[in-house]
């Protein structure tokens, strides 16, 4: 019986698993119902076969990895309904129901591909149904959901809950068994246990909760459950209290537990909370209460913690609060909800940090934020429409009418009408004000969403009427940002100034558009706003924006178009922005103006500034420190109502001011960057402004003023610096403001004491940090920096004698007794050594300005009381040099004493050994030389060194005043050290070395000061010093055993090898600074006029052949810090070389060019080497390589035909020199004076002069000026160059593209007139020279502008690089005019016709014309064989001869008198007729001409007594009349503004005619706008305006007739179909073109001549011919018009109107676009860019088969109202308000498609004819398509639908 049963049930399930895959599920309960009701079955036992059967049911249906089809879908979802509804048939069964999610429910949802998610919502409604038909909530709160809290609490990590497990044991059992009957291998499934899917789990519970709720409101309410509560009630609530845990928990996980906390358990939290304020929740037997406010403020902590972590999580946490505002949109909404509730409501709104952090989105980088953060906002303020206008009553709008207001542009006008259309208008009126402060918002986010979306004419139109209205408002008590959400949030926006927080979101957003005219838009319109208007609320800015990005947009380069031009270092927006931080700190009091002005100087050290930013940071710091001072400003109305009291500056302490000099310290060296001296200047000026306006000097630590005027570039503080006097009027007292009334009165003996305590500080022992009494390298060069800054302000705040009597009685005190207090502890002798050098050195730097300034000054006035009125000028000066060389001479003596006690360490070098060096020494990798020395041997080697730099540097500076015993007695002792120094032996150890080292270090400033100081009585000196150490050996130069002691010392030093490499660097550093002195003593014998006794001279030939091997050989691998030393040494040496006769060199032999050859090849290879091109070692090496005495030896540059030594270098330089701007100026200043000096040479350099006129690269190089200001070096260097033959052209040009080619016009006009003194009585071999190297290069020029490749071409574009050179070239041309002679003048005439015939751009053909009439002046008799058979030449090119007419007529005005009338009657007669020449630039062109010939010469014309002469004398002087009286004529001559009368042919070939004469056109090759440039612009003006007139006149007949073709009865009855179709196809012009006949006159119809029209047979046959041409053409036109017709049948009705485009590629395109997809028509412009090149390129025939309409841009509206009475639909492609997705819109057949233009789009009054716009939708950042794409893509999309109708 059991086996029936068993057979029976097999059966029925068999059926069943049939009808599961055929029964639809929702059928599944009545089959069921059915089945039970025939067989009898009971519901329990049929669901326990189904739940035994299951596995091998579903075991076809689910494969590996893979979605369900549909028919596996329904098949599942029958099989889950089935059991699910045996279930509830079953009842209240705890056991059945556990098993169903055991071994069904949730296995399902574990082994289910993840993307059946709406079957798996279908499995779990149906469990869900059975859940609330069974009430069963308790069981499933127990096993399903704590199953599935356990698995989220697991995946991020928590602690995990008790969970039941008896039941996850039947749960994995039911996973082993589908896993083992299905087949299913998975990951997740490889055990049983392993992680169940977070998204699974977060969405059944979700569901779970969602159906409880709605249980929980569908129930009725019984009394039972009013006592007891339901079942559901108590799972929600505890469900609730689960997941708001958890969420809590998932939002600080990863993105994936959060992505599900957002997406599943938030909202569902958030839609029980709207329903119910608050849960009771029984945990422990105890009652709690999960109120709403709890829940929302801890989302609102977590966002809090998201926004501070990364982008990604700020983005959720901004979906997190778009979820919260969806469902709380209003507070009102939901507190009505529940009133009983005494729970206190939680908004986020009233969160001050919530609009704090939507603030801070709509600035960010990210675009994605900004638009969160906008929706956010939308959201908040219940403004989800955007910037839709608001309608209803209230809603304002803009006055009609279409009268331009005042002060509006034409281009304001369109925009505004254009913002009109997309809305904007509809926000306010400029008359009216906001009614209420939604509207308030929508103009906010309406501007915001302008910003980020719209164009820029749309910012234009709207931004600056919008913002003053809300400025307006935030007068207001009540404005758009205090009355948000009906006042829920007002606490947080009722400060004052809070509506500045959101306008500066706009101009932020403003400042950083892509767009750069939007951001100088906003910028202006930002300084544009006056804030007295709107009661001084400047303050109210946020600070965080002025200092933020308010200033990196003023570091924008794109508001600074103006800046640096003509020298002005300023721009508009600085001034503005100058201005609004005045204004923004006038009511600071002094504290809070000094921290602001700290904050803002501070952002230079983060932020990196442009020139033009820097200097705008400047310009705000110096306004904002200028502020008014302690005056109340506030208006009554103003937002604050407290007015801050000014405090005396004595009660701040001085750390707020000694920090603000810091920073502004730091402003200063940020401009150093920056070489400009002009910029720097600009910078340093406005910070020492601030600085004087904020800060008394003896407010701030010593150490920190030393710091800040240091850190002033020298040249401006030092003698004749600009800033020198404002620093000094500092220093003495402020007198500002700010100051207490004994403020000023203090300063300057507050300084001044200050700086007199400075020694005693500094030399005390306490003063260290360190209480040991060693020290190193890296400590003395910290302490002579310190000193080198007391120095220098001390001389600038010292002006009388009494204020350095402190300093004086300090120095001689310790002074006198430096030996004596050697051993005291309190104080240091070598800081007192470094205080004395110090001031020695400023001393020096002092007379080295005065003199400078003195010589500036004497180089203006040559008054012979100069001298007395410069010393009366730098007073200063000359209380120093007074003073401080009796103060040093009376402690020099004991100086000396304590220098030679310290030099016994040098003596100790013998003997020494090495001993252990410090752990620093050792240690230290990289950095500056350390001393292989220990702590204490550094110590005394340091104090022996600095001794003697004080000696040496204080006999240099009092040498020159006096000359006493203790002057005699410090040379000897410095002499005596030399002798011994270089006479000591060398070392074995690396101890003893480093000893040597340190007295070759120490001996490198004595011998400096012993030849600066070289006389009689030192030669004495040196004599008989020399023969007590160095027995001299008779007939010896006086210096040679010194220089090879001296040689061979160091050399053996190095070749020991215990130095380290880089001590030897060091070493070789002091051996070419010694070597170099020593070279100099003869130079210096000679400037103060000291003969050697004997003939023995200073050196030696042998000598200086041996030091200038040495040199030779040691210069390839010279160190960056020995180059100038070297090389100013190879100068000196070749200059004793070649001054034998000085007897400085014995057995003089001289230089041979093999040692030439071995000195350019190592010197190249030290300059190729040098990363670094500084100015003066390319100066150092252009001076010692191409020395001045040599390069006169011709055998140097040319030998056998081969290049020499000196010309090999020089091309290289040159080559080199096109890389490297500042060697090929420097090469051409330096070159150009040798060949002026040596013309011989000139001969063998024509490629490289040509290279150098034709040169041309950067305009301008800072670092050049820069080094010229800041280097003492590259000034002197520079200086030593070759002398300029024009020194004022040098000045002006040497750091500009042109001076190269300046320098070589100067150098051939210069030679030029040495060349004219051929033939005189002072003619010289360089006379003849000079003018054989002037016509070689003439000839090379003019060869290559007739046969270079470039210079020769005739097509070339304005501005380019063969426009450059050609116009270089032609300008040196102009220059050698005057080295044309009678022997090369054929050559030089033939090259000019051949050029002058060539096609050439106005700028070049000028230069030609003036080289011709210098040509023609200098060779009269050319004129009469050469230009006037020219002129008569009337087939020559037109722009040919408008040049010669130029020629003829300036030959005739500038002429000689003896042959000015002459060729007044050879050239003035051919020139007349061009007056009626056809060509109108031409005619114009002599009429200017010849009106210049008759005022000048007629009047003085002999008219004689013929009667010939009589009528030509009346022809002229009506011509002459007309040319005066015409107002054309007298129009041109108006716009020439007198160019004729100041041209002057000479003067234009001299440099200065070419170049200073024109600086102002330095922007283009000093290149002035020629006569012919002028004439055209002339003409293309006034051909212009009749154009526009004439087109003017066509648009009005045209819009004319297409109103009279929409009126029937005006049209001709005689026209047909087929002759208007054939009309609209032929070309334009055919339709105003006249019908041609032959109609003869009456004469000729009376004529029976032969010859008459119809008597010639001929003409006859011809006529006859003609006819039959006449019949094939209608032939043609007719079989056209046929083959036009069937391809218009074919054609779709849509037409494209891209009248509105004006780019040819664009227009192409589309023509091409609407040929493929048949458009019936395209409406263009002007028809006649059919006919450009470049269109019929891109469009490839095209126009040729798609008809083309020429709408002009006036008539497109009178088209499209024509095409809408036609019954066409008007559409057009624009981003509009109102527009549709182009893939939403269906096309209606008739079609009229309208493109905007490329920029601005579709104009407003377009729009209004238009039916529709459509819009591509766009997902990426850029906001636009190309015109063209848009139109192709929209033309397909029209193609697509219409097919698609056309298959249905």
């Amino acid at each position: 019986m059991s086996a029936i049963k068993s057979e029976s049930m097999d059966s029925l399930i068999a059926s069943l698993s049939t009808g599961f895959g055929k029964v639809p599920p929702a059928a599944i309960p009545a089959l069921l119902d059915c089945i039970l009701a025939s067989t009898g079955l009971s519901p329990p036992s049929l669901f326990a076969s189904l739940l035994n059967v299951f596995p091998t049911l579903i075991k076809d249906i689910i494969k590996e990895d893979q979605k369900l089809g549909s028919d596996g879908c329904n098949y599942l979802t029958s099989l889950v309904v089935a059991i699910c509804h045996l279930l509830k048939k079953i009842g209240a069964n705890n056991i059945a129901l556990q098993s169903f999610m055991s071994r069904i429910f949730i296995p399902l949802l574990k082994i289910v591909h993840a993307a059946d998610r709406e079957m798996l919502n279908q499995i779990a409604e149906s469990f869900i149904d059975v859940v609330i038909g069974t009430d069963s909530w308790a069981v499933v709160e127990e096993t399903l959901v704590q199953f599935f809290l356990r698995y989220v609490d697991l995946s991020t990590g928590m602690l995990e809950k008790k969970g039941s497990d008896a039941f996850e044991s039947s749960v994995f059992q039911g996973l082993n068994d589908l896993t083992n009957d299905v087949g299913v291998v998975k990951e997740h499934m490889m055990s049983p246990s392993g992680p169940f899917p977070l998204p699974i789990s977060c969405h059944i519970l979700t569901l779970m909760l969602d159906a409880a709720l709605q249980s929980l409101q569908a129930a009725p309410i019984s009394e039972f459950l009013v006592a007891h509560g339901s079942f559901a009630e108590k799972f929600a609530a505890n469900l609730i209290l689960d997941l708001c845990n958890v969420t809590e928990g998932l939002l600080v996980q990863s993105v994936e537990h959060r992505s599900c906390a957002i997406g599943f358990f938030l909202p569902i939290i958030f839609k029980a909370f709207v329903s119910y304020q608050s849960f009771e929740i029984s945990i422990h037997g105890k009652t709690c209460i999960l109120s709403r406010k709890c829940f929302l403020k801890k989302i609102w902590k977590c966002c809090r913690k998201l926004f501070s972590l990364g982008p990604l999580e700020r983005r959720d946490a901004y979906n997190v609060l778009s979820l919260y505002l969806s469902f709380f949109p209003c507070t009102e909404e939901y507190e009505d909800v529940d009133t009983s509730g005494s729970v206190e409501a939680f908004d986020i709104r009233a969160e001050k940090e919530f609009w704090d952090e939507i603030r801070r989105g709509l600035v960010d980088k990210e675009g994605l934020v900004r638009k969160q953060s906008l929706q956010i906002l939308k959201n908040a303020l219940h403004l989800n429409g955007g910037s839709q206008p608001s309608s209803g009553d209230s809603e304002l709008k803009l006055r009609e009418g279409g009268q331009i207001p005042r002060s509006m542009t034409k281009r304001e006008f369109w925009a505004d009408k254009e913002a009109k259309s997309m809305g904007v208008g509809k926000i306010c009126n400029t008359a009216d004000i906001y009614s209420n402060s939604q509207q308030q918002w929508e103009a906010f986010i309406l501007l915001y969403e302008m910003l980020e979306e719209y164009g820029t004419h749309l910012v234009e139109a709207a931004w600056n009427h919008q913002v003053s209205l809300l400025l307006q408002f935030s007068m207001s008590h009540v404005n758009f940002a205090s009355s948000v959400d009906g006042g829920v949030h007002q606490s947080q926006i009722e400060a004052s100034g809070a509506v500045f927080n959101w306008l500066s979101i706009l101009w932020e957003r403003g400042f950083c558009h892509d767009n750069p005219l939007v951001r100088c838009l906003i910028m202006q319109s930002f300084l544009g706003i006056e804030w007295k208007h709107y009661g001084n609320c400047a303050k109210s800015v946020p600070e965080t924006f002025v200092l933020g990005p308010f200033i990196q947009g003023l570091n924008d380069p794109v508001h600074h178009k103006d800046f640096g031009v003509k020298g002005v270092y300023s721009s508009r927006i600085i001034e503005g922005a100058a201005w609004f931080l005045h204004q923004y700190t006038s009511c600071l009091s002094e504290r809070k103006r000094i921290a602001f002005l700290c904050n803002l100087a501070s952002v230079a050290k983060w932020q990196s500034f442009c020139r033009a930013g820097l200097v705008g940071l400047a310009e705000c710091v110096a306004s904002a420190a200028s502020g008014s001072n302690g005056e109340a400003k506030w208006r009554e109305d103003a937002f604050l109502e407290v007015v801050e009291v000014e405090i005396p500056s004595e009660s701040f302490p001085r750390h707020d001011k000694t920090i603000l000099l810091d920073v502004l310290r730091f402003v200063i060296e940020s401009s150093k960057q920056h070489f400009n001296p002009n910029y720097r200047f600009r910078v340093c000026d406005k910070i020492l402004e601030a600085a004087a306006s904020m800060v008394c000097t003896f407010e701030v630590p010593l150490e920190i003023l030393l710091h800040f005027i240091s850190a002033l570039p020298r040249e401006f503080t030092d003698y004749g610096g600009s800033l020198r006097v404002k620093v000094q009027e500092w220093l003495s007292g402020c007198g500002k403001k700010h100051c207490s009334a004994n403020c000023c009165n203090t300063t300057e003996v507050k300084l001044l004491k200050s700086l007199h305590d400075f020694p005693k500080r500094f030399t005390s022992c306490n003063y260290l940090i360190d209480a040991s009494l060693t020290y190193n390298d890296e400590d003395l060069d910290a302490w002579k920096c310190e000193a080198k800054r007391w120095a220098r302000v001390l001389f600038l705040a010292v002006k009388k004698d009494h204020h350095l009597i402190p300093l004086f009685t300090f120095i001689q005190n310790h002074g006198s007794n430096i030996c004596k207090q050697n051993n005291d502890m309190e104080w240091i002798p070598v800081k007192f050594l470094i205080i004395t050098l110090s001031l020695v050195m400023e001393l020096q730097i002092m007379q080295k300005r005065a003199a400078e300034c003195g010589n500036k000054v004497q180089s203006r006035s040559e008054s012979s009381v100069l001298e007395t009125v410069v010393r009366l000028n730098y007073g200063e000066a000359a209380i120093s040099f007074e003073k401080f060389p009796k103060i040093f001479l009376l402690i020099l003596e004991e100086l000396i004493s304590f220098a030679n006690m310290s030099c016994s360490i040098f003596s100790s070098s013998t003997g020494t050994e090495d001993k252990a060096l410090p752990s620093s020494v050792r240690g230290k990798l990289g950095g500056p030389s350390q001393r292989r020395l220990s702590s204490s041997t550094t110590a005394a080697v340091l104090q022996a060194e600095t001794a003697m730099k004080s000696v040496a540097a204080i006999l240099s500076w009092c040498a020159q005043f006096k000359s006493d015993v203790s002057v005699n007695f410090a040379f000897s002792f410095l002499w005596k050290f030399f002798l011994k120094t270089v006479t000591s032996p060398s070392c074995d150890s690396e101890t003893g070395a480093e000893i040597c080292l340190a007295a070759y270090e120490a001996l490198t400033p004595v011998l400096r000061a012993l030849v600066s100081i070289f006389s009689p009585q030192v030669l004495d000196t040196i004599r008989e010093n020399d023969k007590v150490l160095l027995p001299k050996v008779e007939g010896t130069p006086l210096l040679d055993s010194l220089a090879l002691s001296f040689l061979q010392n160091i050399n053996t030093l190095l070749a020991v090898g215990v130095l380290a490499r880089a001590r030897r660097a060091v070493l070789m550093n002091a051996k070419w600074l010694g070597l170099e002195s020593l070279l100099s003593i003869p130079s210096y014998a000679r400037a103060t006029g000291l003969h050697l006794e004997d003939t023995n001279g200073f050196f030696s030939d042998a000598i200086l052949r041996l030091i200038f091997t040495d040199l030779v050989e040691s210069l390839e691998n010279a160190g960056e810090v020995s180059v100038l030393s070297m090389l100013r040494s190879v100068r000196l040496v070749l200059g004793l070389f070649a001054e034998g006769t000085f007897h400085s060199v014995s057995s003089y032999n001289g230089v041979d060019v093999q040692m030439m050859w071995h000195l350019v090849h190592s010197s190249w290879i030290l300059h190729v080497s040098c990363n670094k091109r500084r100015v003066a070692p390319i100066a150092a090496l252009l001076s010692s390589v191409l020395h001045c005495l040599v390069f006169g030896d011709e055998k140097m540059h040319v030998a056998n035909s081969e290049p020499g030594p000196l010309k090999w270098f020089i091309d290289n330089v040159i080559e080199e020199g096109k890389k490297s701007p500042r060697t090929i100026r420097l090469a051409a200043l330096h070159l150009t004076g040798l060949w002026l000096s040596n013309p011989r040479t000139i001969k063998y350099y024509m490629k490289e002069l040509k290279l150098l006129s034709l040169y041309g690269s950067v305009a301008f190089d800072e670092d050049f000026e820069g080094e010229l200001a800041d280097n003492f070096d590259a000034r002197s260097e520079v200086s030593l160059l070759a002398k300029s033959a024009d020194p004022e052209l040098s000045e002006a040009f040497i750091n500009t593209e042109l001076y190269g080619r300046v320098s070589v016009a100067v150098l051939f006009y210069k030679l030029a007139d040495l060349a004219d003194m051929v033939g005189s009585k002072n003619e010289t071999e360089d006379c003849h020279a000079a003018l054989e190297s002037g016509k070689l290069f003439l000839q090379e020029l003019l060869d290559s502008a007739v046969n270079d490749k470039d210079l020769a071409k005739e097509l070339y574009k304005k501005y380019s690089a063969i426009h450059r050179r050609k116009i270089r070239a032609w300008q040196m041309i102009c220059v050698l005019s005057r080295f044309a002679r009678q022997d090369v003048v054929g050559h030089v005439t033939r090259s000019l016709h051949i050029s002058l015939n060539r096609n050439n751009l106005p700028a070049v053909r000028q230069y030609l014309e003036t080289f011709a009439i210098n040509i023609y002046l200098k060779f009269p008799s050319l004129v009469g064989e050469q230009l006037v058979p020219i002129l008569r030449d009337y087939d020559m090119r037109p722009q040919a001869l408008s040049s010669y007419v130029f020629i003829a007529a300036n030959v005739i005005l500038h002429a000689s008198e003896a042959v000015q009338f002459r060729h007044l009657n050879e050239l003035l007669p051919p020139i007349v007729p061009f007056l009626t020449s056809h060509h109108h630039s031409l005619r114009g062109f002599t009429q200017l001409l010849v009106y210049q010939v008759l005022c000048k010469l007629f009047p003085t014309s002999d008219s004689g007594a013929s009667q010939i002469i009589l009528l030509e004398k009346r022809c002229f002087e009506d011509l002459k009349s007309y040319l005066a009286k015409n107002s054309d004529c007298v129009r041109l001559r108006a716009s020439m503004e007198g160019y004729l009368d100041a041209y002057n042919p000479k003067i234009s070939v001299t440099p200065a005619g070419i170049f200073i004469n024109r600086v102002e056109e330095l922007e283009f090759e000093c290149v002035p706008i020629s006569l012919m440039e002028q004439v055209l612009t002339f003409l293309n003006d006034a051909r212009e305006d009749l154009r526009c007139s004439m087109a003017r006149d066509v648009v009005t007949i045209k819009n004319e007739s297409i109103r009279i073709d929409e009126d029937p009865d005006c049209m001709e009855p005689s026209y047909n179909a087929k002759e208007e179709k054939l009309l609209s196809q032929l070309p334009k012009d055919a339709c105003l073109d006249f019908q041609k006949k032959v109609t003869l006159s009456k004469h000729e119809k009376k004529d029976n001549d032969a010859s008459s029209f119809f008597g010639n047979k001929v003409s006859y046959e011809q006529l006859v011919e003609m006819e039959k041409d006449d019949q094939l053409l209608n032939q043609f036109f007719q079989s056209r018009s046929l083959a036009m017709e069937r391809i218009r049948a074919s054609q779709q009705p849509l037409i494209l109107v891209a009248s509105l485009l004006d780019r040819i590629p664009n227009l192409a395109g589309l023509a091409r676009t609407c040929e493929v997809f048949k458009a019936s028509g395209l409406a263009i412009a002007d028809a006649n860019i059919l006919r450009d090149k470049q269109f019929q390129l891109i469009s490839v025939t095209a126009e040729k088969w798609v008809p083309i309409i020429e709408v002009p841009v006036n008539s497109v509206k009178v088209f499209l109202e024509k095409k809408k009475r036609e019954g066409f639909s008007i559409l057009g492609l624009e981003q509009t308000a109102n527009s549709i997705p182009l893939d939403q819109y269906v096309f209606p057949t008739k079609t009229v498609l309208v493109l905007g233009r490329e920029k601005e789009g579709i104009p407003v009054d377009i729009i209004h004819v238009l039916d529709a716009c459509i819009e591509i939708p766009q997902l990426g950042v850029v906001r636009s398509l190309n015109v063209h794409v848009s139109g192709a893509i929209a033309l397909w999309e029209y193609t697509r639908q219409q097919r698609s109708q056309q298959i249905i």
